[in-house]
């Protein structure tokens, strides 16, 4: 074994430990992310999606489903029960992968959390069924009446990246 270097510290000096050891770690408010107008308008237009959620044992459940917007939040619909809506009411963090079929090298990946609520629910599955399929939700699945409740997913960007 070579003995160590003279001059040479293994270790941080006390003078040096007492410099970092001041360093003030505080953790920032997380801020919204803003879309370009881009991607507002290919989220206007019938775009399949795909959410990415956190399973209990955090490996990544991903759905492919209809959306719209509301200014810059991203809304989402689900029913009670569902695999996504199980894991958003865990752990809200959510990736949204939106990616034009006529452009698969062009795509936008918005981070964020998301927020549950039934309030709106049947109303929103009726507005993405019509900009889908230009039918109300009802027409076009007729089991629709033994949906579970729906759930307005809602959005709210943290960060945006890709090229759309």
């Amino acid at each position: 074994m070579t003995p160590p270097l003279p001059g040479r510290a293994s270790a941080p000096t006390p003078r040096h430990r007492a410099r970092t050891a001041c360093v003030p770690t505080r953790k920032a408010a997380p801020m919204t992310a803003a879309l370009s107008d881009g991607l507002r308008t290919l989220l206007d237009s019938p775009v399949f999606v795909n959410i990415a959620t956190i399973q209990p044992d955090g490996s990544p459940q991903v759905s492919p489903v209809w959306v719209t917007r509301d200014g810059d939040d991203v809304l989402v619909s689900t029913t009670i029960g569902r695999r996504k809506e199980l894991n958003l009411r865990r752990d809200p963090r959510v990736t949204v992968l939106v990616q034009p079929f006529d452009a698969p090298y062009t795509y936008a990946e918005i981070r964020g959390t998301a927020t549950l609520t039934t309030e709106g629910g049947q109303e929103l599955i009726d507005e993405l069924s019509r900009k889908y399929t230009g039918k109300s939700y009802a027409d076009f699945n007729p089991a629709a009446g033994e949906d579970a409740p729906r759930v307005v997913v809602r959005i709210t960007p943290r960060k945006v990246v890709g090229r759309v």
